[in-house]
């Protein structure tokens, strides 16, 4: 680990609630469409939805194309367990969201944008379109022939993955395509378009109010700026923190009074389910990358049962079934976890678990190679819960009592079981 700990404290610029977008976005239009990206890049800025993918560099590789016709799209599919950071933001300071949209449809030279809405969000929609009719007013007056409307989801996990919204957007069903082509050259309807998270775009109001280097003197080396977080589960201040990057999972601890922690699960059910001996990693890129998920475990929880069983269950049911690893391993993971549970496990069982999710990197979406993490990470970290429940000096159990499988039909037919 190359990074050095932050002195934790409290951020707020996401949530600073300023009315003054339209002349921050009257100077920002002022500037020549070159000197916002150098902007934005020498901010360090990276998308906020857990890829990392560096915003400038996004913007101008779609900036560069020749297409007549380009979109803005703010990803607002807010479907990781334990993320509800994004829906805070657009509720309290929606005109940052647009506003990052607005400028990027200048840079870019779209003239039509959408923000992709969970479908679980719907509540929000009358305040948003209430907030959009009074930002394309201040657009109009700023002369940028730019347009803003919702598209509602329909609840499906895998529509949280980039090119799976566009094929949601587009009618079709909610799957990951192929990459290359990247949005940047072949997104929405096949057009060069740029999307990024709520946060993301919030964060580049950031930096178009107070500049790239009070934006990069936040945070520690390759993880600039500061990060929004929900933090959850048995605590008794859950909630969403504005903190500086390259803190400690400690410091989230301490800071949301959580006590008797177990385990923390760090980046939703896709990220890593982590022990108390780690509680001192860094929240940054080049440590414990998240998109904003921390939920609590204390030692009340049975971990394999409450958590690691859930979160299979969870990718099993959100799984959209286009590629084979995807579509049967997790449930090849749960069966074994029944049959651990049950008390046939064997140390061939975890063996076999661990050589299975490696496979899970062959699918075609970053969201299927996670998709064996709770099982991943908890043998990893956890290994002790395990072997408590597996029978060691038997090599396979297959987990089935045979004599019962059988007893019924012999009776059927009057006859005692030969086994």
């Amino acid at each position: 680990m190359t990074t050095t700990k932050k002195q934790l404290h409290r951020i707020d610029l996401i949530f600073k609630n300023d009315e003054d977008c339209k002349e921050i976005l009257r100077k920002a239009l002022a500037k020549s469409n070159q000197e916002v990206i150098n902007e934005m890049v020498n901010s360090g800025l990276k998308g906020r939805g857990g890829a990392g993918f560096p915003t400038g560099l996004k913007w101008k590789l779609t900036a560069e194309s020749k297409e007549k016709d380009k979109y803005v799209i703010c990803n607002a599919d807010e479907g990781e367990p334990g993320t509800f950071k994004d829906r805070e933001i657009l509720t309290r300071v929606p005109h940052k969201v647009l506003s990052g949209m607005a400028m990027c449809s200048k840079i870019i030279g779209a003239r039509k944008g959408f923000i992709y809405l969970r479908g679980e969000y719907k509540f929000l929609v009358p305040d948003l379109k209430k907030e959009i009719r009074k930002f394309h007013d201040i657009l109009e007056e700023l002369g940028l022939d730019f347009h803003v409307e919702i598209f509602l989801g329909s609840g499906a996990y895998i529509c949280g993955e980039e090119s799976a919204l566009f094929e949601s957007m587009e009618g079709k069903r909610g799957e990951p395509r192929n990459k290359p082509p990247f949005p940047t050259e072949c997104g929405y309807l096949g057009k060069p378009t740029v999307i990024n998270n709520v946060e993301t775009l919030a964060h580049s109001y950031t930096i178009l109010k107070f500049g790239a280097q009070k934006f990069r003197d936040l945070g520690v080396k390759d993880s600039r700026g500061s990060k929004v977080f929900s933090v959850s589960g048995d605590t008794p201040i859950p909630g969403i923190y504005e903190l500086e990057w390259g803190f400690s999972v400690n410091d989230i601890l301490e800071m949301s009074g959580a006590e008797n922690t177990k385990a923390v699960q760090v980046g939703g059910p896709s990220g890593a389910l982590i022990p108390p001996s780690q509680f001192d990693r860094l929240l940054c890129y080049s440590d414990l990358a998240t998109g904003g998920s921390l939920i609590i475990f204390n030692n009340s929880r049975d971990l394999l049962k409450d958590v690691v069983m859930n979160f299979t269950e969870f990718f099993i049911e959100e799984s959209c079934g286009s590629c084979v690893p995807c579509r049967n391993i997790p449930a090849l993971l749960k069966n074994k976890l029944d049959k651990i549970f049950a008390g046939h496990g064997t140390r061939n069982d975890l063996i076999e678990m661990e050589e299975w999710s490696n496979i899970m990197q062959i699918n075609r979406c970053g969201l299927g190679h996670t998709a064996a993490n709770p099982v991943t990470t908890s043998i990893k970290n956890f290994r002790e819960l395990y072997e408590e429940l597996i029978q060691r000096n038997v090599e396979f159990d297959s987990g089935i009592d045979l004599a019962s499988a059988v007893t019924e039909s012999c009776e059927f037919v009057d006859r005692i079981p030969q086994l």
